[in-house]
C-alpha cells in the first residue's frame, strides 16, 4: 500500500535542503561544461599575471617609466558598454521581442568589434613606446595577456555572432518567433552567453587595474 502523503512529509529528512551534490547534479552539462571553462581561464590568468608581477619585481626599470596606454582605457568603458547592452538581453527576451533582441545582439557585437580594434591599437602605442613583445619579458606579458584576452572574447563573439544570426532568421517570421522565444535551448543560450561575456568584462577590468598598477 502506498504511503499517505503525510507519511511521506514525515519521514527522516523530508523538506531537507537539497546536497551540494544533488545541486550539482541538477546544472545542466552545458552550464557544467561553461562554469569549468571560465574556472580554467581564471586559473591560467592568474598564472600570468603572477609570472608578470614577479618579472615586473625582478625587472630593473622604474614603473612609470612609460605612459599606460591610453587606447586600453578607452577600450575598457567601450567593453563595460558592451555588458550593460547584453544585460538587457534577457529583458528583452522575456518580453518577446525579437527585433529588439537582435539590435540588442547586434550592438553588443560591435562594441566587442570596438573594444578589440582599440586593444590593437593599444598595442601599437606600446611600440611607438619602445615595448615590444621581444623586448623585456614585462613588456611581453602585457602583450601576452591583453592578447589572450581577446582571443577569449573573440571565442565569445562567434557564439553572439551565432545566436545574432538565430534570431534574424526568426524574427522574420511569426511562427518562428514564438517558436524561438519557448525554446529552452536557445533561452539556456543566451543565459551562458550573458555569463560568460560578463566574466570576460569583469575579467578584463581586474587585469586592467592590476596593469596601472604593475606598468
Amino acid at each position: 500500500m502506498m504511503n499517505s502523503d503525510p507519511e511521506r512529509r514525515d519521514k527522516v529528512g523530508a523538506g531537507a535542503p537539497a546536497s551540494t551534490f544533488a545541486r550539482i547534479e541538477r546544472v545542466p552539462p552545458l552550464l557544467m561544461l561553461l562554469y569549468l571553462g571560465m574556472a580554467g581561464i581564471t586559473v591560467l590568468f592568474i598564472i600570468l599575471v603572477a609570472a608578470y608581477a614577479q618579472t615586473r619585481h625582478l625587472s630593473s626599470l622604474p614603473s612609470g617609466l612609460h605612459p599606460f596606454p591610453r587606447y586600453f582605457s578607452l577600450s575598457t568603458i567601450v567593453l563595460l558598454a558592451s555588458s550593460y547592452t547584453l544585460s538587457q538581453a534577457q529583458r528583452i527576451y522575456r518580453q518577446d521581442d525579437m527585433v529588439k533582441l537582435a539590435r540588442c545582439l547586434a550592438a553588443t557585437l560591435l562594441l566587442g568589434g570596438i573594444f578589440t580594434g582599440l586593444q590593437v591599437l593599444g598595442w601599437r602605442e606600446l611600440i611607438t613606446q619602445g615595448v615590444f613583445f621581444t623586448g623585456a619579458a614585462s613588456g611581453t606579458y602585457v602583450y601576452l595577456i591583453s592578447a589572450l584576452h581577446v582571443a577569449h572574447l573573440l571565442g565569445g563573439m562567434l557564439f553572439l555572432l551565432s545566436l545574432l544570426l538565430r534570431t534574424l532568421h526568426a524574427s522574420r517570421d511569426a511562427v518562428r518567433s514564438l517558436v524561438f522565444i519557448r525554446n529552452p535551448y536557445r533561452r539556456m543560450q543566451l543565459r551562458m552567453l550573458g555569463l560568460y561575456w560578463h566574466f570576460i568584462d569583469g575579467l578584463w577590468v581586474v587585469l586592467f587595474a592590476l596593469f596601472l598598477f604593475l606598468y
